[in-house]
């Protein structure tokens, strides 16, 4: 159910993985607007052709699948499942046989609840991976967290195991953590190389030749961070405990408030969680609001 950047790439993984989709289910009813409703159903027939599916939205008759997979946002989750099941005409009997699967980082399978009562087993399965449109990223390899009813998670396991990831079991008290460890290791890190961008404005280098020029220092970065420990993978003015570089950057971010925050807030993890000299003096340096040059360096 759903045919976001998640759901297209979950369905065309598992067509991949010789797994039949039986069917690609759509929201009920109209959108809010005929364009949006025009273009999501475009959407549905383009991933039901790509995996040899059919398309279901305003009636479940005849669906056959064993286990169905919501891929809707987290806030669309509950009333989704609640949908389903008004819809779906099985027998308790039927229900039984069902799992029943939600993408979702951040809540447990308990949004699921209303199939479970029905008689479905139910999990959370999460791949740590980022999705956007256009972008169809392997799975093999990617670690899937799951939690939830047992059977579930059985027929989860095979499922990633399938489908070449790496499943592991994560409580449910521990999801609101697990996923904002995702955001900070994607969208968060696409926001500071954003950031990145409005900082070489500062320096006078445009947005594309920004991107080109700093890639070789970003991707050696990854690999020190890959290969070793973060605090060998270290290095600056932070480590060297240079105080009055520092304040010259926070200077030249003065422009950009915004870039001058983000400065702030990486630069005091990074004195807290990182080895580097002078570390009190660094903290004082980055408390300070409008940032003055140490008299000694107003002196050079």
């Amino acid at each position: 159910m759903g045919a976001g950047n998640l759901g297209s790439a979950l369905a065309v993984a598992l067509h991949r993985a010789g797994y039949p989709v039986d069917a690609i289910i759509g929201r009920a009813g109209q959108s809010s607007s005929r364009r949006s409703s025009l273009k999501s159903r475009a959407n549905l027939r383009k991933l039901a052709k790509a995996v040899h599916a059919r398309v279901l939205a305003d009636s479940l008759e005849g669906l056959r699948a064993d286990v169905i997979w919501f891929s809707v946002p987290d806030g669309e989750i509950h009333r989704a499942s609640k949908d389903f099941a008004e819809r779906a005409r099985w027998t308790r009997a039927e229900w039984r046989k069902k799992i029943a699967l939600h993408s979702s980082g951040a809540l447990g399978s308990d949004e699921l609840a209303v199939l479970r009562r029905q008689g479905a087993a139910v999990a959370s399965v999460h791949p740590m991976m980022t999705f956007v449109g256009g972008a169809a990223p392997s799975l093999r390899g990617v670690p899937f967290a799951l939690e939830g009813d047992a059977r579930a998670v059985r027929a989860a396991r095979g499922i990633v195991l399938n489908l070449g990831g790496d499943a592991y079991a994560i409580r449910k008290a521990d999801k609101a953590a697990y996923h904002a460890w995702g955001t900070f290791a994607s969208p968060l890190l696409t926001a500071l190389l954003a950031t990145t961008e409005q900082v070489a404005a500062l320096a006078g280098v445009k947005r594309t030749s920004a991107r080109r020029r700093m890639m070789p220092i970003l991707k050696q970065t990854v690999e020190n961070y890959a290969t070793r420990d973060p605090q060998d993978a270290f290095s600056g003015p932070i480590i060297r405990g240079d105080i009055e570089t520092v304040e010259r950057h926070l200077r030249a971010l003065s422009e950009s408030p915004v870039a001058r925050d983000v400065y702030r807030a990486l630069a005091r993890a990074a004195v807290e969680l990182l080895p580097g000299k002078n570390k009190g003096e660094m903290k004082n340096a980055l408390r300070t609001r409008s940032p003055l040059l140490s008299s000694k360096a107003r002196a050079k």
